[in-house]
């Protein structure tokens, strides 16, 4: 693997030795030059192209086929200018004289795509994506994503985790709308907190981010963003039933009350109504689920001053357990009986202030506060718990001299955690304070390299001083190459039972060290992102390497089935992940991506360097998104064939108690059918086509008051083939005259 990661390398760097234009692109207007961004620029009677950047710069390859470099954008006069240098450096002025009567252009939106702007590696996920899949929340929006998997924790509760880098979702930075959100308590369920026809874009950050949102990041970010009043619909429903009887109903709606104040209102309810036990084991294969939430945000747009604020309440309860036919046939006076119910409030607010004519500098401060609070009965256990978090950032940033070359951010952040739980008669209380400060520098360099160096220090009430340095790169090989590489630290401090507590619908016993420390791990990455031309269209390849490699580590022991321990690492632990993913359109209106990733995830368990157990060696995946021409109709196919992996030893039970010590290789495949009317659209699809299932993930299921049962040791689906139908329908805004 590592060869051919070497050949690809040294292949797009022989191929990049090309001639290189750069320069930046004005507004040629009376109130003086202004640069001009996301102006198309492209080499005459070629495909080869760009757009300026935020700055106005660009920079491409020179062409051997054409001189004339041609200048475009809507309301501007196109300019060509014939280029005969190389390494020239270009100013170029558009001029704003055309009058253009109403024009639509119709385009289908890329779904999919990696930032060419960002000197990190971004990778966006446009609402266009989400719509692909039966997206019902956060957990099902990365069913076409190379990057993120997302798997059930356990086999019972219907709690999901995500793992990015070959490493679990706890060690990502979950933010929405750019800050931190649903950790601790609310971390195993959270990804069903977020509908997914609310959300506008997801931004997958890989590696080690900017210190301005904290120190958590360790494997990466992923950042919602939600709907904004301004740019939504005015009304928006959709509705959706599937075989499983799952009936889920979205609507949102937008108002625009004068040109700088807009408000907006989501409602969300999904009822699960039936009990599904395919493998007649006697559980039930998904919780039925009672779920509402609502949220209304409200935005200011002022000349210089912009706010955002917004609350939003959720309140879920979620019944599983011995299924209900199994105990009408059955002589079971004491059925097992999974109940967790959440409520859940947030507020966030967020102003950010330009200062007048100095654009360069601003002010900004982010806020939020939540109250959680889980009551839950694992058969015999009950779990009880609260957490209350207050988050404060002020972020100043400015450029050195007025040079936008040469920007940065300062500022002064605050974190407090407060966790009361509640396991049987014991009382576990933890609280966090946090306050910590940072510095960013973000630099644009010549011989087209981009940097962010960034250091925090913070300042945790029970470990200490905590220094966070990190550093990204970007250089522009050409203008269709870039590479980019990231080194950085990142900590996160645990609460093993809060993020874990649907390990109690197990006979497990919770062993956990009375010294755990902080997790704290370096991570180290690199990607090649190349735009090759081929026809009319550019296919777009991202070929990279990671390592996450920690410095402490929480061990979850599971190699004894009769209890899971969590202790200091001793010893190593890091995840190697090589990936490469290529994406094309093949016909007009035909998109195709596949990719494929190897793990390599090593852990020290019980003084023994193993192979973390239920994960995936490797994951390879096709999509094909199909559009016709007058875009009536849309078909989307999804493959993915997920490598096999480690179980941990169940050695110490009854024959008949045990598993394999390997789970197999197997192949997930779902397809969508979209009808698409003026204000309305109609959608069919089938989720897990070839009906793959686990069987039976329960161990000891007719006995789970034993000392065997376990639903922990869980590597697939634990639901067949499910098929599903909804519409959504979208009334837009009227447009002032």
């Amino acid at each position: 693997m590592k060869k051919i990661f070497s050949i690809i390398f040294n292949t797009i760097l022989v191929l990049s030795l090309n001639a290189q234009v750069s320069g930046i692109v004005y507004d040629n207007s009376e109130a003086g030059k202004k640069p001009m961004f996301g102006v198309n620029i492209w080499w005459e009677n070629t495909s080869i192209g760009t757009t300026s950047d935020i700055h106005g710069k660009f920079e491409l390859a020179k062409s051997k086929e054409s001189n004339n470099l041609i200048f475009s954008f809507v309301g501007y006069n196109n300019d060509t200018i014939e280029v005969k240098k190389t390494h020239q450096n270009l100013e170029v002025l558009l001029n704003s004289n055309i009058i253009l009567d109403e024009v639509i252009v119709g385009e289908r939106q890329v779904g999919t795509h990696y930032s060419r702007m960002e000197i990190g590696s971004v990778q966006t996920i446009s609402g266009a994506e989400l719509c692909k899949a039966a997206c019902c929340n956060l957990s099902e929006s990365f069913e076409t994503n190379a990057s993120v998997d997302a798997s059930y924790s356990d086999a019972t509760t219907g709690a999901k985790q995500i793992k990015l880098l070959g490493l679990a979702g706890k060690y990502v930075q979950m933010m929405t709308e750019n800050f931190p959100n649903l950790y601790g308590l609310s971390q195993p369920y959270a990804l069903g907190y977020i509908p997914g026809p609310w959300m506008e874009s997801i931004q997958v950050s890989k590696g080690t981010s900017a210190v301005i949102n904290g120190y958590d990041a360790i494997t990466g970010q992923i950042n919602i963003e939600y709907k904004k009043p301004k740019t939504a619909d005015a009304l928006y429903f959709n509705q959706f039933l599937s075989s499983a009887g799952k009936s889920e109903t979205n609507l949102d709606g937008s108002i625009i009350l004068n040109p700088k104040w807009s408000t907006m209102i989501f409602a969300h309810s999904q009822s699960d109504f039936f009990e599904i036990d395919e493998n007649k084991d006697g559980f039930m294969d998904m919780p039925k689920m009672r779920q509402n939430i609502l949220f209304n945000r409200w935005d200011y747009f002022g000349k210089n001053l912009t706010i955002r604020t917004g609350i939003q309440y959720i309140d879920e309860n979620r019944k599983s357990g011995q299924s209900s036919k199994f105990l009408n046939s059955s002589e079971i006076l004491d059925p097992y009986k999974i109940q967790i119910a959440t409520k859940r409030f947030q507020g966030f607010y967020k102003m950010g202030y330009v200062f007048p004519e100095k654009n360069y500098r601003s002010l900004a401060m982010v806020s939020s506060f939540t109250y959680h609070d889980q009551n839950s009965i694992y058969g015999k256990t009950n779990f009880d718990a609260t957490q209350q978090s207050a988050y404060l950032n002020v972020i100043w940033q400015s450029a050195f001299s007025g040079n936008e070359d040469h920007k940065y951010n300062a500022g002064l952040s605050f974190k407090y955690e407060n966790l009361n739980q509640l396991l049987n008669d014991s009382t576990m209380l933890n609280q966090e304070i946090v306050p910590g400060t940072y510095f960013q520098y973000t630099a644009s360099l010549p011989f087209n390299l981009h940097v962010i160096a960034g250091i925090r220090a913070d300042y945790h009430n029970q470990e200490g001083v905590l220094i966070t340095p990190r550093l990204n790169l970007k250089y522009n090989i050409t203008g269709a190459i870039s590479w980019r590489a990231s080194v950085g630290k990142g900590y996160r401090y645990a609460n093993v039972l809060a993020e874990n507590n649907y390990l109690l619908a197990s006979s497990r016993k919770f062993i956990i060290a009375p010294d755990l420390k902080l997790e704290e791990a370096w991570n180290f990455g690199s990607n090649i992102t190349w735009y090759i031309p081929i026809g009319d269209r550019d296919m777009a390849i991202n070929a990279e390497f990671y390592r996450t490699q920690f410095v402490n580590q929480i061990i979850a022991d599971f190699e004894s089935p009769r209890e899971v321990k969590f202790y200091n690492l001793d010893g190593k632990s890091y995840s190697n992940t090589y990936q490469i993913e290529a994406s094309y359109a093949l016909i007009k209106g035909l998109d195709a991506t596949a990719a494929f990733r190897y793990n390599d995830v090593k852990q020290t368990i019980d003084n023994k360097l193993l192979e973390a157990p239920l994960t995936n060696r490797f994951k390879a995946l096709l999509t094909m998104s199909y559009k016709t021409p007058l875009e009536k109709w849309q078909f989307d196919f999804t493959t993915q064939f997920n490598g096999g992996g480690r179980i941990p030893s169940t050695e110490e039970n009854p024959l008949a108690y045990r598993f394999d010590t390997e789970f197999p290789s197997y192949y997930i495949m779902n397809a969508q059918i979209t009808k698409y009317f003026k204000t309305w659209e109609i959608y069919l699809g089938a989720e897990n086509i070839l009906n793959f299932v686990q069987k039976n993930p329960i161990i000891a299921a007719s006995d789970p008051y034993g000392d065997f049962f376990d639903s922990s040791l869980i590597w697939g689906p634990v639901h067949g083939r499910k098929f599903y139908i909804g519409i959504r329908f979208a009334l837009a805004k009227k447009e002032d005259n």
